[in-house]
This record gives structure tokens, sequence and C-alpha cells, in this order.
């Protein structure tokens, strides 16, 4: 900005002593007079004009050649006399300025002519008319003439804002922001006016101008001084072409040509129903309709609800299914009686074949990368990551520190260049200094990787030089690069005078420079420091500051540090190095910030951060989950036993086979990995944590249910022990076919998902479960048989060497049968209760409805972290300070021809080009953030490239002579043959041939101030061809607002792709494009977040097939009947309801690790439901109400004690875990499905029973010998369901005293 002037008021009035003649025809000032004494620094060498105030001069030949190139508007036609202000020497030097300036606005040819034309006043015959020179000083080039050093330049407002219009909104494609802000000085885009871009223009300091003009833009009727005509010439607006040869610009540089920009859609609004919530009216209508219909239904029956039922006929399928049931029994009776008398060799054989396929764990892989584990390698974010990385090379790796100082107050400084602006109180010199050492001591940080010292440069990215970088190559982004992380240009001081204010600028003014001009390669203050960074390229303010409002970015809190190093594929040694540097990283910013954290907050992270801090925990969690297996053990060798008398203790104590249970249960989870390990099925820390617990739960119950009703049975007269045991047997397989044969089938449904974690752990559960039935109804019946061998031989348990009393005690029910028979089944079955259990559970299941749409769907990376991990207060940081958010490439695949006329317009943003191209349709999108989540336009390597060809700037040129002859000519060649050797001769496109030719010139070209445009850095990795030059692949990049959350995330994902879609429906369109190209989103985060699209409807699909084999399984098993089966789903489904309502209450997300808890919960709640169900159909009662209390009394310990009892204890140490992860996923949500699911089997379904449950079937008569219940039907005739006390209880009941019935009780064992 100019240091005086550059206002109307205040400016000082025209002084007639330099300018005494203004008329048309006569000059102000005439050719050079050297170099001006008052410019140190100057970027491109020009000399001042010498004070001429003499008529203008005839133009001819060369010079009025070149004005027709230059400045055409001041050429006359054929006919007429020509005349200038200016000679042929100050005519090329303008050329080269405006070039230099005019590059970046070339794109829109308007915009770039009326730029030129400002600066045309030079050679303006009429110069002195609105021209004043103010200050001259004596040349010492030009014996005699004074140069000029100041003069003042009359505009009209309307010439000058009209112009500044035509330029405001022509872009950059390198940086997707605006030309402008690199022609404003400290004011940047957003604060530019024509006044301060004229200002920046005439400011000596800049370093491109020779000397101080001063702007002076006055509205129509002003009269600045006598004879001054203000300049007011015509103006192309940026929708206008300046010639027949040329073209309007583009939309995406003017708003004017745009056509209506329709906004998106937004996000469907709430549903609702008047006022209310629509979902909630709907959950709260369908409950008092089923409520209604349930309540009418039950006054309707009243009286009759209670009346004997009739038996049911026996059909032709009954009949059929009676025969398949008596001869599953027999099997089952015959293979118990089998192992019982063979149990040791029944013992090996189980555990050569158990330990053979566990012998598959050593081939076990784990996977821990999360793309391996949550995207399928055929889906579309996998293949096109793989697309990207072949082409482009992996993502690069970000390391990055946030520095703030909380409660450090700022101060106000006034600039004598730039103003007054505010400072934060992290941007002060000690913290930029000591952010300064920190980044010298990164610079020299080496790691050692098998013998080999890898630095820095070894693994950065260094754009702009590849292939041999030094440490100052590498891009590292902090606000001290605008310093060039030099510390003795951090702390220069200089004496700046500027018009009649003086004093000292330091780095603060650098900075407020730079900030708002950081492509410049000079700033405006007596420092003539430049702003780009140590390894030439720009750093943006909103990447190395955070926290600042609108565009005050010396307000930040936040100072920003990003080390981007190399990324590599799997397996390439330099990985290691750049992991290895990293660690280093890693260890050098926490010494920093123990050395500074009394005044600053550090908070960091590296790549591998991540994966180190979920593998710290999982190391440091595993103790809890060996406590809470420990605990789960505990529970089943101590419950498993039936205590009768204190002296019978260790002989009726069953830890030996309790331990030889959970072996069994183990040992199945062991040999399924190991089969599938050995079929080359990765496995997982998932797998082995939800699993082993899952298995357990359904092992468990099975133990329970065999163990206790072989405890409760007596040997009947003449019956052999290993007939009783065969016999018991046969009464209780059937019931665990059923569970596990479900809990199989629904696993293998969910295996069908396209989430390898969620299909790996459905195969593995599946396989699991089936091989726990095999191994317990071999390995398990086998030691149980052993162990009562033990306990009638009287010898101890564990020690059985030692002998105590023998026998068995038989008959005995344990404590929590006597307490559901006596006070919780007739509670429940009450007439006044049972109706509102119902009318409870049916609210439970509408309000889980409702509250299944408030389940937040995703997964924040924070929950995977430790409380205690570093990560979690660099992803606070992240979340308040960031700017922007990452950067997202739109990926053009093969079979699109760049190089056609059409091709290229179809992709383009600048005149020419289409409407509806890839770049302007990308543009647009950021238009309307909160929709598209796109904040930044994309970087354009094809435009960019058509701007570089420009023959009006020195970039694309050919030496016409000597050794390189027809080569490409650099921008900073001086060489002769190169002066008129432009690539192209006019601006047009290029050729076919031409574009083949020049591309991969302008890919390697370093950009520098002569050729700002050059693509080495920005796009030399942005295109892949193939050797013959075809273009195989390319990439757009732009940039994400600040995204937060995995919805946001999800979101973005979303519309990314939509987008992308419509774009590639527009270029299918351009003639010779192969039908199969296409353009797609990709980030690095999208692999991750792609499964957040389906998992919704991909996990109704997974559960709604897990619960058909258990609706199907059991309408088979249990004899065809439709009642039990359905109550058995309905069940399920509620439980599910209700857990996924809990959920939202609990603040559990839904994502693939709790699609995985909620498999397994369609598992668990098979085992509290199937077996009470089962238990009901073969009941003989004369009631549905006292078949439900018999089935709920006779197995509802069971269920309790193998189940929920197995669960709850290893469930509720995992609240100990350091883990959010473990808690929110493991604790809350196998707390919610164990809660729920024993509420539901031990409460909702016997009342259901009560109500809807079948009636007893004809007896089929007597079955085998030793039976003591008549068969009741198909899947009904089970014994193992009877209560073997019946007699007993019933004599009880008639028994009045209380005390016989203790004394009846004494010395039960636990149930």
């Amino acid at each position: 900005m100019t240091t005086r002037g550059g206002h109307l008021h205040g400016a000082p009035p025209a002084s007639p002593s330099l300018t005494p003649t203004r008329q048309a025809g006569v000059c102000a000032f005439y050719g050079e007079c050297g170099r001006n004494p008052e410019v140190n620094v100057s970027l491109v060498p020009s000399q001042v004009p010498c004070l001429s105030n003499t008529p203008a001069r005839v133009a001819q030949g060369a010079l009025l050649s070149l004005l027709r190139a230059v400045c055409p508007e001041l050429a006359r036609g054929d006919n007429e006399t020509t005349l200038v202000c200016c000679t042929f020497g100050q005519l090329s030097a303008l050329r080269i300025s405006v070039g230099l300036s005019g590059a970046v606005l070339a794109r829109c040819p308007a915009c770039a002519r009326n730029f030129a034309n400002l600066y045309c006043h030079i050679c303006s015959p009429d110069q002195s008319l609105f021209t004043n020179v103010t200050r001259v000083t004596n040349s010492t080039a030009v014996p005699g003439a004074q140069a000029v050093l100041e003069y003042q330049l009359f505009y009209s407002r309307r010439y000058a804002e009209a112009a500044f219009t035509s330029c405001r909104d022509v872009r950059l494609p390198a940086t997707g922001g605006y030309a402008i802000s690199t022609m404003c000085g400290r004011y940047g885009a957003q604060l530019c006016t024509a006044q301060r871009w004229l200002d920046f223009q005439g400011d000596k300091n800049n370093g491109l101008a020779p000397l101080q003009i001063d702007f002076q833009l006055l509205p129509n009727g002003s009269e600045p001084g006598p004879g001054i005509v203000p300049l007011d010439a015509p103006v192309w607006g940026c929708d206008q072409a300046p010639d027949a040869e040329q073209e309007p610009c583009s939309c995406q540089d003017c708003a004017q040509a745009c056509p209506p920009v329709v906004p998106p859609a937004g996000p469907p609004p709430p549903f609702r129903i008047g006022r209310a919530d629509g979902v909630l009216v709907i959950c709260v209508l369908l409950f008092a309709v089923l409520a209604l219909v349930f309540l009418v239904a039950v006054l309707c029956r009243r009286g009759t609800a209670e009346l004997p039922l009739k038996p049911r006929p026996r059909g032709r399928s009954q009949r059929a299914s009676d025969a398949w049931q008596r001869g599953l029994e027999r099997a089952f009776r015959r293979w118990g009686v089998t192992v019982a008398t063979w149990p040791v060799a029944v013992l090996v054989v189980t555990a050569a074949v158990a330990g053979g396929l566990s012998a598959g764990l050593v081939t076990l892989r784990l996977t821990t990368d999360p793309v391996e584990l949550w995207s399928a390698p055929g889906s579309r974010a996998r293949q096109e990551k793989e697309f990207y990385d072949r082409h482009f090379g992996p993502f690069l790796r970000t390391n990055q520190v946030i520095v703030t100082a909380p409660g450090r107050p700022g101060i106000t400084y006034d600039s004598v260049v730039l103003g007054t602006k505010n400072f934060s109180g992290v941007l002060a010199q000690d913290v930029l200094l000591a952010l300064l050492e920190l980044q010298d001591t990164l610079a020299g940080t080496t790691a050692w990787v098998e013998g080999r010292r890898v630095s820095l440069q070894d693994v950065c990215y260094a754009p702009l030089n590849p292939t041999a970088p030094s440490v100052g190559d590498c891009a590292v982004s902090s606000v001290t690069q605008y310093f060039q992380n030099n510390r003795s240009r951090l702390v220069l001081r200089a004496w700046q005078q500027d018009g009649k204010q003086q004093g000292t600028v330091d780095w603060h003014d650098h900075l407020i420079y730079c900030v708002n001009s950081p492509l410049s390669f000079k700033d405006i203050t007596a420092l003539e420091l430049s702003c780009m960074a140590e390894y030439d390229g720009p750093v943006f303010p909103y990447v190395a500051l955070g926290g600042y409002s609108e565009s005050e970015y010396t307000e930040a809190e936040a100072l920003i540090v990003t080390y981007s190093l190399n990324n590599f594929p799997a397996g390439d040694p330099r990985l290691a190095w750049a992991r290895s540097w990293e660690q280093q990283f890693l260890n050098v910013v926490r010494d920093f910030q123990r050395r500074h954290g009394s005044n600053l907050s550090v908070t960091f992270m590296a790549e591998r951060s991540l994966e180190d801090e979920i593998n710290r925990t999982s190391g440091e969690d595993l103790p809890v989950f060996a406590i809470s297996y420990l605990l789960v053990f505990a529970y089943i060798a101590l419950a498993l036993g039936e205590y009768t008398a204190w002296h019978r203790v260790l002989v009726e104590s069953k830890v030996t086979l309790a331990l030889g249970g959970i072996a069994v249960v183990l040992g199945a989870v062991l040999a399924a990995m190991g089969l599938l390990a050995l079929t080359g099925l990765p496995s997982s820390l998932i797998i082995i944590e939800v699993v082993p617990f899952l298995v357990l739960a359904v092992g468990a119950d099975n133990i329970f249910i065999f163990v206790q009703e072989l405890q409760q049975s007596q040997q009947e007269p003449g019956e052999t022990r290993e007939q009783h045991l065969g016999r018991v047997l046969a009464q209780v397989a059937p019931s665990m076919l059923l569970c596990s044969l479900s809990e199989t089938i629904c696993f293998l449904f969910g295996a069908l998902s396209s989430m390898p974690a969620v299909r790996t752990f459905a195969l593995t559960a599946a396989l699991a479960i089936a091989l726990d039935f095999a191994l317990q109804m071999s390995g398990f019946v086998a030691l149980v048989a052993l162990d009562r061998r033990r306990q009638e031989a009287g010898r101890f348990d564990i020690c059985c060497c030692k002998k105590g009393k023998g026998g068995t005690a038989g008959g005995g029910k344990g404590l929590l049968r006597p307490f559901l028979k006596r006070y919780y089944t007739p509670v429940l079955l009450h007439p006044l209760v049972r109706p509102a259990v119902v009318l409870l559970f049916l609210f439970l299941s509408c309000a889980g409805l409702f509250l299944l749409f408030h389940v937040s769907v995703g997964l924040d990376q924070e929950l995977a972290l430790p409380e205690d991990s570093y990560l979690l207060p660099y992803f606070s940081a992240l979340n308040q300070y960031l700017a922007v958010g990452v950067p997202t490439y739109f990926v053009t695949t093969g079979g699109y021809n760049f190089s056609s006329e059409n091709g290229t317009n179809a992709v383009c943003s600048s005149a020419g080009c289409d409407a509806d191209s890839l770049t302007q349709s990308i543009q647009l999108a950021t238009l309307f953030p909160n929709v598209s989540y796109l904040a930044i336009p994309a970087t354009s390597w094809l435009d960019d490239f058509l701007d570089w060809l420009n023959p009006t700037v020195r970039c694309c040129r050919i030496y016409q002579s000597g050794e390189q002859k027809g080569e490409f000519c650099p921008s900073t060649s001086t060489d002769p043959s190169c002066a008129l050797g432009q690539c192209l001769k006019q601006v047009r496109r290029p050729t076919p041939e031409e574009f083949q030719r020049f591309l991969p010139w302008f890919l390697q070209d370093r950009p520098t101030l002569h050729c700002a445009k050059g693509g080495l850095g920005a796009y030399d990795t942005a295109v892949s061809m193939d050797a013959n030059g075809t273009i195989l692949a390319t990439r757009f990049m732009a940039y994400q607002r600040p995204l937060r959350t995995s919805q946001e995330y999800t979101g973005a994902l979303r519309a990314a792709r939509a987008l992308a879609e419509r774009i590639t429906g527009t270029l299918r369109a351009v003639p010779g494009t192969d039908p199969a190209f296409r353009v797609f989103p990709y980030t690095v985060t999208y692999v991750y977040y792609e499964q957040y699209l389906t998992v919704v409807p991909e996990g109704l699909m997974t559960l709604l097939l897990c619960l058909v084999p258990t609706f199907a399984v059991s309408f088979l098993l249990l004899g065809m009947d439709v009642r039990s089966s359905l109550a058995t789903l309905l069940t399920i489904t509620m439980a599910l309801l209700g857990t996924v309502g809990c959920m939202a209450l609990w603040a559990v997300p839904y994502n693939a690790v709790a699609l995985i808890n909620l498999v397994a919960a369609v598992g668990i709640s098979v085992e509290f439901v199937s077996h009470i169900t089962c238990a009901f159909a073969r009941s003989c009662q004369p009631t549905r109400v006292a078949r439900a209390a018999e089935a709920t009394v006779t197995m509802g310990s069971k269920v309790v004690a193998g189940v929920a009892m197995t669960n709850l204890p290893g469930v509720l140490v995992l609240a100990f875990a350091k883990a959010r992860l473990v808690r929110i996923f493991f604790f809350r949500l196998n707390l919610i499905v164990t809660l729920l699911g024993l509420a539901h089997g031990l409460a909702f379904l016997p009342v259901l029973l009560s109500y809807i449950g079948p009636g007893p079937q004809v007896p089929a008569g007597e079955d085998t010998p030793g039976d003591t219940v008549q068969v009741t039907g198909p899947g009904l005739d089970n014994p193992g369901f009877k209560d073997t006390d019946k007699d007993k209880d019933k004599d009880k009941d008639k028994d009045k005293d209380k005390d016989k019935d203790k004394d009846k009780d004494k010395g039960s064992g636990k149930g």
C-alpha cells in the first residue's frame, strides 16, 4: 500500500511546476533515466522515466508493432498517425511487467486487457491530461535530465471500479483461491477494493513497480487541478470478449457470465405431523392400537383363559415329526450310552480333533489395518483407493503439531506501513522462536533402521526437488516459513519512512503482509523479505494458522506445523524409514511439550499415532479381559456343583468338570479359528474379544442344562449309570440342538455381510458354535461320565486320590428354582400382573422403535482411544482450530481425450470453457459448502497448462538455434534464441500433437517469478501417463470444509460422489469418450467411512437374515408349531428393539462394531428364549398358565445360571477397561443385551405363551423303556422338560405345613 495518496481526500494538489503544459498530444514524461535510487530490491530490474512535458512522438516500425501487441487501444488505423509518449525500451519493460502480473489474469481475456490498459498510460499521447509528476531527482544515467520518482494518476472512479470488477473473481487454479489476493498486498481478496488494488500496484516497495505511483480515483465532475482530466477509458466487462478472436471470461472467473445457479437441495426436513415429531406420533399410535387390541382380547377371553385346553389332534405332519423326534432321541440315547461306556477313548479322539484343528493357529494372520477390517476388497472405496495409489502413490503421511497459548494476552500493533492490527498471545516473538527451535531440532532428527541412518530429507515430501532433496526442500507448513525458517530474519528490524509516518518495522509487519499475500516474493516494507517458504512454495494462512475469525489471521489462537512425508506401499523398506522417523518426531515433540508446558499448550500427532495408541490400549486392556474370563470361569466352577452337606463339599464339587467344560468351549473357539486360518481367512482382535464371550454364553448354558438335569434326575431301578446318562442326554440334547442349530445358521447368514470384519466374525462364531455342540456331545459327555464315576466312588474333586462318602445326592433343586416356583412365577403369572407385563414390554418396544431413529451412525476416531491418550487433546484442538478440512481429489480414469478441443473445454474453467465443465462444477459446489462439504475449488492442471501456453507470458518457449534447438527453454533462460520462440504464436487451444508434446514440459517446469505457472510441485504428480504420453489418470484437488463427526465425513463422501456422478455424465457426452470412463472423488478417509453409507440397510438385512433361521428351526423342531415359533421370533425381535433403544439412551453409536454385537445379541437371545419355549411346548399341564409356570420354573433357573450369570461377571469387569471403545461397545452393549435378553426371556415370554401358546398334543404313547412321560407330539415328547419332582411337588403343595416343606428342601444345592 502507498505511503501517501491513494485517497482523494488528503492528496496533494496537482503541482504545475513539473507538468506545466496539460493538453492532448503532450507527454508528462518520456524516455528512460536509469534505476530508481530509492528502490533497493526489485524483482524485475527496470528504469524510471525522464521528466519531459513535451509533445508526443510518432510511433513507427518495431515500436508500433509492439504497441499493437501490448496496448492495441492506443494504436490508430493504418492510415492514421499513432502518437505515443514512450520509447521501445519503455514499452518492452511495460510488456514484461504487465506480463508478470497479468500471467495470473490471462485466463480471463477481458480482465487481462483491462489490467494492461491501466498501465498503458505510460504510452498515452494525452499523458499530461491525467498525469501529474510530483517528485523528481537528477538522473545519473542521462546527464542533464531529471528522473521521475513519483507521480499522480487521475482516473475516474467508474473506470477503475469497472476494471477492478472485471478482475475481482478471477481464480488462481494452482491454489483454488483468487488471483486478486496476490495483487492487493495485506488486504488479500476479501478486503481488496479498486483503490487498494491500484495502491499496491503503484507501491515502489512491491518488487515490481519502478517508482511510486499515486492513484487518485475521482467521481464524475471532480476537478483536482487546472487542466487535469481524469482518464475514463472504455472497459470490457468480464462477460464480454475484447475482440472477435477471444472469448468472454468463464463462469468461474466472472459471476456475470454464470447461468442462474439453483441452490442444491439441502437435507430433508425432519418428519413431522403438525408440530410434533412424526415418528413419535406414529410410535404412540402404534402402542395405543396394540394395547387396545390386547386389552380387548383379554377382556373377551376373561373367565375362559384358565380352562383346561383340549389336546390338539395329531395330523400327518405331526405323526411324521413324531417319528423323526423319536429317532433323534434314540440316537442321542445310544450315543450317550456309548460315550459314557468309553469316556477315555472319546476324550482322546475329541482332544486330537480339537488339537489338530487348533494347530492351524500357527498360520493365523491377525488383521489390524482398519481398511482391511471394515472395507471389502471389492468395495467401491477400496477399488478407488487402489486405482489412486497405483497412479499417484499412497496418500502423504501427515505429522502435525498445534501450539496454543491459553490465557496469554494479545497486543495491538501499530504498523507504520500497514496500519493497526491485533495480535493474539500465541503470535509473539518468543513463541515463534520456540517454534523455530522445534523445527530446527526436527530438521536434524535422525532414526536408525536396519543399520541405516534416516533423516528428514530421506522421507519428506519435497515437491520442487523430489529427486535429491535437502532439508530445506521439505514441504513443512508453518508460520515461521514466512521467514524461511531463518532466525535472523525473524528478529530483523529496519527503519521505515512512509511519507509523513516513520518508524521501525519488524516481524509483525512482514507477517501482516504475508498472511494476506502468501504468494508474494517480496513484501512492501523496508525488510524486503519474501513470503515464500524455504522450499520455494507458498504457505497459506488457513493451513498454518487456526482459530481466527473471517480473515483476521493475526488474531489466530493456534499455530499449526505440518510435516508431510512420502508414503509407501506395504512391503517397501522406505515405509519403515518413515515410521521410524515419525517415532523420533514424537519423541522430540514430547520433549518440547514438557519444556514449554508451563506457558504453551502443545498437542501433536504422527501418521502412526492412531495405530500405536490402539495397539497400546489393546495391550493394556488384556489384563481386564483376562480378569473377565477368570471371573466367568470361577463362577461356572463354583455354580456347577450340588452341595447337600458340608462334609460332602469336596465330593459334590464340580470344579474339574467345570474346567473341562470351559476347556471344551475354548477348544471349540480355537479349533474354529484354526480351521479358518488354514483356509487363509484372517482374524482380528474383535473376534478374539467377542467370540469367546458368545460361545461361553451358549456353551455354559448347555453345560448347566445337562449337568443340572442329571443332578435332578433319579436313576431308575435296574438302570445302569451309562443308561441313566444316555436317558438324560436324550432329554436335553434336542433343546441344545435347537439353539445351536439356530445360532449356527443365524451366523452363517450374517456372514453374507460385505464388511470383512463382520463376515469373519460371523463365520468364526458359526463354526465355533457348531464345533462347541459337537465337542459337548462327545468330550463333555465323556467328562460328565468320568465325574459321575468319581462322585459315586466318593473321591474328592480335583484331588481324586482321596475319598469321602460316596453316592450321588440326586433330586436337588438348588436355590434359584424354589425362588422361581414359590415367589417369582406366581407373581409374574398373576391375572393382574400378566396384562401389565405385556403392556410394559409393548411400551418398551415402541419406545425402542422411536429411539431407533435417534441412534447416531458412525464411529468417531476419538472413541478408539483411551482417555489418557495424547491424541485426544490433539483431536479436540483440531476440531476447534482447523480452518479447512482434508484435500479431496476428483480423479479421472483413462479413456478421455483431454487434447481435443471439446475434451479440453469440458474440463477447464478459463475463457472458452464449458459452463458445466469439471472444474466449473466443482467451483459452483463450493458456493454451498453446507451441502457439498467443499470449501475451496479444485486446482486445475489443465487451466494452468493453458495459461502456461499463453504467448503473452514467457513460460512456454523453444530454443530456436544452437545445440538445444527444438527443446524447451525455461523462463529463467536469457538465451536470445528463446525471445521469439513461443510455443504458440497466438492465444488458442493447442492441437493434439502440441498438447502431447508440451504437457511433459509443463509438468516439469519449476515455477519462478518470470513464470509462476510452471507445473513442477503443483502438478507433476497430478497426471499419470504411459510411455507413449497417453493420459491414464489425472486428479484435481479441492479442499473440504472442516469435518468433525462421522456423520459429516459420511455426508461429505455422499455429496462428493453425487457431484462426481454428474461430472461423469457430462464428460461421457464428449465425443470420443470411452463409455467406461468415470470421475470419482478420493480422499484418505473415504475408505473408512464408506461403510456408513450402507451399514444401516445392510445391518437391517443381516439381522433379518439372522431371525429367519430362528423361526425356521424352531418351527421344524417344535413339530411345526407356528405359535411357539412366532412367540420365539417376536420375543427376540422385541429384545433387539429394546437393545437399539438403549443404545440411543446410553450414547452407543451404531456401526460395524455395534452390528457385530447385535448379531451376537440374536444368538444370546436365542439362548434366553428357545429353551423356555421348548419347555413350554413339551409341558403336559392342562392350561397355558400352568404350562408357562412349569417352563419358567424348570428351565428358567438353568437359563439364568447358564447364560445370564455366565455373562454378567465378565461384562461388568469390562467397565474398568481403558479403551472407551471397549467400555462402550463391549461393556455397555453386552450389558444391555444380557439384561434385556434375560428380561424378555424370563418375564415377557412366559406371559406371552400364557396367552397365545399352543395347547398340549394328543399323547402318542410310550417311547422307549425307561421313559417316564408319554410322548406329547413331534418335538414335544422330550422328558427333559418334565419336572422330575412333579409328584413330590404336588404333595408338597397339598401339604400346608411350611416346616415340612423346609425339611424336604433342606440341603438343596445351587440352581
